[in-house]
């Protein structure tokens, strides 16, 4: 049986075109979600991909209204050959329950990984770029003004406070107090 999936991003939007196409495609039961495609929690769809059985196909109008990215489609169409399920899209004239369907969609496989691998590349280069530069990726340590690791010094090593008082001046937990403390070690310290 063919299963059709609809969605439009908004409500001001209409399903109308997708259904005619998808009931031209022989669907007997046609899923409609009214969600924008680049969120994860689709309910319909997930229902949908629940209710499809060995044997059936899934068929939408366009590519993009499955899939939020090329990555993401490929994975839900993965998914539903490994449980035996086809997949067709109207538009684009993709069927993997034919033989000629097969092959472009491991085209895009190809295309999905190359994308996944110039990212990383990229990432990789973007990062060696910045260390090359001075720059450490990573949130700010805290305390790491020296002004601020002698204020903390001077009123741990005085008594002038508590270290609860001293770490909501400072804006910093115990953990950090210790650690700066330890970590650099001034004259007569406690730590």
């Amino acid at each position: 049986m063919n299963v059709g999936y609809a969605r439009v991003s908004t409500g001001e939007q209409t399903l109308d075109l997708q259904l005619d196409a998808l009931r031209q495609a022989g669907c007997g039961r046609v899923f409609e979600e009214t969600a924008s495609g680049a969120k994860a929690d689709r309910p319909v769809l997930a229902e949908a991909l629940a209710y499809i059985r060995e044997g059936d196909t899934l068929v939408v109008w366009r590519l993009d209204r499955l899939g939020r990215s090329l990555p993401h489609l490929i994975e839900v169409v993965a998914a539903l050959a490994a449980q035996g399920i086809g997949f067709k899209s109207v538009t684009e004239q993709i069927d993997t329950t034919t033989p000629g369907g097969k092959p472009v969609f491991h085209v895009f496989s190809a295309l999905a990984e190359f994308e996944r691998d110039l990212i990383r590349e990229r990432t990789h280069a973007g990062l060696a770029a910045a260390r090359a530069r001075g720059r450490t990726g990573g949130r700010p340590k805290k305390l790491a003004d020296p002004k601020q690791l002698a204020l903390a010094r001077a009123l741990y090593d005085g008594g002038q406070a508590d270290v609860a008082t001293i770490c909501t001046t400072l804006g910093v937990s115990r953990a950090t107090l210790y650690r700066a403390l330890k970590d650099h070690p001034g004259s007569g310290t406690k730590a």
